[in-house]
């Protein structure tokens, strides 16, 4: 397979650089003659641990040229990696004047190829900027339809300057957005020998792995360094608790709480960041990651209820609601304070919890139930059979194996709100609704 990488800047010149000293033959493409002069003469035109080398080695062995001339660059490769530059506008938002310069040019080219070609862009782009930029581009200028006439495919990169080298031959995984099985084929054949794992999806999903990536590294290390902060001012070493927090495998450092869904509570959480934010206040510190999250867990609870309520039907029933399965415990549960404002607004509600029932005989959590929030225990239910009969809207509330059935045995005209993804189903067919599904 030949190969042509536009876009001789950081992601190019390394991509460009690393093909190459696979055996491949890769043209890169350029504006800059620069640049394009450097890569001829074997040198890197950045700076990178390792590139200048495998630069000079591949340019050396005939493996690796570079030109500015676009057309002839499609015309002597099978796939194209778009690697050009998305700098942000003043107000945030990302300027994509370089890749549709790029997607017109190679567009252009493509209008005159016969053999099928694949379009690979690896510039970091918002989730629909592939199809409302690169693909129209692409197709009005070549005069062919995307997935068809030509592939496309986004595939972003996870490289990291100083180790970009290691990072791209070493890759956490490998992500593949396509717009049709050919091309994804194509584009999966480049990495067949990596060690790492490969993930075929949509083409927007893969745009927003990306971002999602960089913004949780972003958290990670603001979110470090406000509990150093906190460390340091009640002489603590804030390097110490970070190194034996992040031993924990299992749940610091890992999948778990990383599934979107409904709201966090129980007795630990809430109280928690509320002591420890208190602290930092004590302490005279600005902590904004910190004194965000409980804001942003009342915001779940808000997108919660407002999904129930822009329905037209007050017949509503809950399947769980501790505040998580497996538990009695009522504390602090995001599940109550929905049933709660909906009571308020006059909501006819019905509840099912199999957990929750016993407690309400016989556990530690019957004084709280009977005494603190009677006017739940009244609405309680003894079967999930009992909750659908009577509602129109079936909230799940927490993922009770036992509510797993509840989308089968939904009737016409019932709808089912899911918070915790009790079935793996889609959004949009007006019968079912995910959270953030």
């Amino acid at each position: 397979m030949k190969i042509s990488v536009f876009g001789l800047g950081y992601v190019g010149a390394v991509s460009a650089g690393c093909l190459a000293a696979e055996g491949r033959h890769v043209i890169g493409v350029d504006p800059v003659l620069a640049k394009v002069e450097l890569i001829n003469s074997g040198a890197s035109p950045i700076v990178e641990k390792d590139i200048g080398k495998l630069i000079s080695e591949t340019v050396g062995d005939g493996r690796l040229k570079a030109t500015t001339d676009a057309k002839a660059a499609v015309d002597e490769s099978d796939l194209s990696f778009v690697c050009v530059g998305t700098p942000s506008q003043a107000n945030g938002n990302l300027d994509l004047g370089y890749v549709r310069q790029v997607c017109a040019e190679i567009g252009q080219a493509l209008r005159s190829k016969s053999v099928f070609h694949v379009v690979v862009v690896r510039s970091t782009m918002l989730p629909g900027a592939m199809s409302e930029t690169v693909i129209p581009e692409l197709e009005r200028h070549s005069e062919k339809t995307a997935g068809a006439g030509f592939g496309v495919c986004y595939n972003p990169e996870f490289l990291r300057e100083g180790t970009a080298v290691h990072d791209f031959h070493n890759p956490p995984k490998t992500v593949i957005g396509e717009s049709d099985r050919k091309s994804g084929d194509i584009l999966a054949s480049i990495y067949s020998k990596l060690d790492a794992p490969l993930v075929r999806t949509e083409i927007a999903t893969a745009e927003m792995v990306k971002y999602t990536d960089n913004a949780w590294h972003a958290l990670k290390v603001c979110f470090a360094n406000e509990i150093g902060a906190v460390c340091k001012e009640t002489g603590l070493d804030g390097r110490e608790v970070m190194d034996i927090f992040c031993k924990d495998t299992k749940l610091n450092l890992s999948p778990y709480y990383l599934k979107p869904g409904f709201a966090f509570g129980g007795s630990c959480l809430p109280k928690d960041v509320r002591a420890l934010t208190y602290k930092a206040k004590t302490l005279d510190l600005d902590s904004p990651v910190l004194n965000a999250i409980l804001p942003s867990n009342r915001g779940q609870i808000q997108r919660g209820l407002d999904m129930i309520m822009r329905r037209n039907s007050r017949k509503v029933g809950f399947l769980g609601f501790s505040f998580k399965a497996g538990t009695d415990d009522l504390r602090e549960s995001p599940i109550v304070e929905v049933i709660e404002r909906l009571l308020g607004k006059g909501y006819d509600l019905r509840l099912y919890d199999r957990n929750v029932n016993l407690a309400k005989l016989v556990g530690a959590n019957r004084n709280y139930i009977m005494n603190l929030i009677p006017h739940i225990s009244r609405i309680m239910v003894d079967s999930m059979e009992q909750v659908i009969s009577h509602s129109d809207i079936v909230v799940v509330g927490n993922n009770d194996p036992e509510f797993a059935k509840a989308p089968g045995q939904l009737s016409d005209g019932q709808t089912l709100i899911d918070f915790v993804r009790i079935a793996d189903l889609r959004s949009g067919d007006g019968r079912y609704e995910g959270i953030c599904w």
